[in-house]
């Protein structure tokens, strides 16, 4: 058992000069117990070492608690020494040392201004950095749309990965927070997302996120952003392209994705490929097969919905906890205004020794309510991993998707092929009926030919995306397995700890106010017997 509360004369003095008037509500009067509590308490039990990863913020409604806690929670390089799993990736990571600090308003170049003299402003922070081995700290300046360009790179280099989602632009939240509270959020969401990035195993090495760690200068935003622009050029490459000018997309340009404008007509065959697979009934030239992929499909969707369902639960029982807490601290200050009126206004001397049992409850009542408070937050700290992978749930989607995409752009090349192959035989069959040959059929024919094989050598690039996208997910599925074991193991070992001592600590001062209460029905006893 835990040390007990002290005896309550040793708080008597600092409790007959509470400001009863001025305290209206629990929270006023819980600040004016901390000086008391903090030098007459017990030591809280010791907090496990804080991970280097600190969690994400909850994709649901958070209660107050929880959302100071998950912000509050920085990460550091001195956390790297705990023991937990987290930390252990850390530690492996090429980085020793991120932090994203010292947001600043700035304004946007004179260029952007629509209105003279109205330059629009942006929040900027200082991201700093340090790879493993190296003492040296690069400070870069970055702003949230670096961070946004950072992710679509990280999206197109790594396709079959779980690569980890970005904060997101929250502009709801922007204009409900006040404005210091938001940009204190969103630098904590935007540390954490360059620390998971830094711990995955293929992205902490990679070149893009170098160069955003250490490249002086504004981050040039991608071709990509801008979407009038795509479909300007896509709108005038069409023409082209149904002329048989630009048939095929060079093999470099298979590989990925149709995005916005660029291909127009690539998109529109890949809707036409999907239509068919997906409505025409016609079995597709290539279809998943990899039985054991989607097996563990099926369960990541089967896991994600018990995980969801976890989630909000876990954060039902923040917020049953919070008010537990609450209730505990009113309960306190009624026994406080109880103990003030029978102290000053009392008849007997009988109310006067009850108003002392009436301290210890007091005491004892704000007491619990702090460490429900503490246990609360201990309960944010663990529970929260759920919160985390329902988060990664969202790169395990955008995988399968790159993954299906891959599949879709091999399967219309092939029916390109097709259909291709089918337009030569029926001119060689229309051009054998001309004596000599036609040979405005015979030209095409040849044409045909060598748009095969600029198509046949497009099919070989996607055929090798797309089982270089499988093996990501597989390496993926199965690191993400691992750490899921690893984490959830920590989570429970954690939450049941902090449960069991917190819950210690509770019952330890009720006990002492019980022995101190019957003490108090002895005596009265005893005098009433005599």
């Amino acid at each position: 058992m835990m040390s007990s509360s002290p005896p309550a004369g040793a708080a008597d003095g600092d409790m007959e000069t509470l400001p009863l008037a001025a305290a209206s509500d629990y929270a006023s009067v819980a600040s004016t117990f901390d000086p008391l509590l903090s030098s007459s308490s017990p030591a809280s039990p010791p907090a496990p070492a804080a991970s280097p990863l600190s969690r994400a913020s909850s994709s649901f409604v958070d209660p107050p608690s929880y959302a100071d806690v998950a912000a509050s929670s920085p990460r550091s390089a001195s956390a790297s020494s705990s023991s937990s799993p987290r930390s252990a990736r850390a530690a492996t990571s090429e980085y020793s040392y991120i932090a994203v600090s010292d947001p600043e308003t700035e304004a946007e170049a004179a260029a952007t201004s629509l209105v003279p003299g109205s330059a629009p402003t942006y929040i900027s922070y200082l991201v700093t950095s340090a790879r493993r081995g190296d003492h040296r700290r690069h400070s870069v300046r970055r702003r949230f749309r670096d961070f946004v360009t950072l992710a679509d790179r990280l999206a197109e280099s790594f396709r079959g990965h779980f690569v980890p989602p970005r904060p997101d632009k929250n502009t709801v939240e922007s204009q409900v927070m006040q404005r210091d509270e938001f940009v204190a959020q969103r630098r904590a969401a935007l540390e954490r997302y360059l620390w998971r990035l830094a711990e995955h195993p293929a992205i902490g090495t990679s070149d893009e996120l170098r160069v955003f760690l250490q490249a002086e200068g504004k981050m040039p935003l991608p071709s990509s952003t801008d979407v009038a622009s795509r479909m300007l050029d896509g709108a005038a490459r069409l023409p082209r392209q149904l002329l048989g000018e630009e048939a095929v997309a060079p093999p470099q340009d298979v590989v990925q994705p149709a995005k916005g404008g660029r291909d127009l007509l690539r998109i529109f065959k890949e809707l036409k490929q999907s239509m068919v697979t997906d409505w025409g009934g016609v079995r597709p030239p290539l279809v998943e097969e990899d039985k054991e992929f989607l097996e563990k499909k099926q369960k990541m969707q089967d896991w994600e919905q018990q995980l969801s369902s976890a989630s909000q639960q876990a954060e039902a029982l923040v917020k049953a906890q919070q008010d537990m807490g609450d209730t505990m601290g009113a309960l306190g200050l009624a026994f406080v205004k109880l103990t003030k009126f029978e102290t000053e206004e009392a008849l007997y001397e009988s109310q006067r020794i009850r108003a002392v049992d009436s301290k210890r409850v007091a005491t004892a009542a704000v007491k619990a309510s702090r460490t429900c408070r503490d246990l609360n937050t201990q309960t944010v700290k663990y529970l929260d991993t759920l919160h985390e992978h329902l988060g990664i749930m969202l790169s395990v989607h955008t995988a399968f998707s790159d993954r299906a995409s891959a599949l879709l752009t091999v399967q219309t090349l092939m029916s390109d092929l097709a259909s291709l192959q089918s337009r030569i035989e029926k001119l060689e069959a229309a051009s054998s009926k001309v004596f000599g040959g036609d040979r405005t059929r015979l030209r095409k024919v040849h044409e045909l030919r060598e748009t095969i094989r600029a198509t046949e050598d497009a099919k070989c690039c996607a055929l090798r995306e797309y089982e270089r996208i499988k093996e990501n997910n597989k390496i993926e599925l199965s690191r993400l397995d691992r750490e899921r074991r690893e984490d959830f193991l920590e989570m429970l070992k954690g939450y049941v700890t902090s449960q069991a001592s917190y819950a210690e600590k509770i019952v330890d001062g009720w006990e002492t106010v019980a022995e101190e209460t019957s003490g108090y029905a002895r005596r009265s006893s005893d005098d009433t017997t005599y």
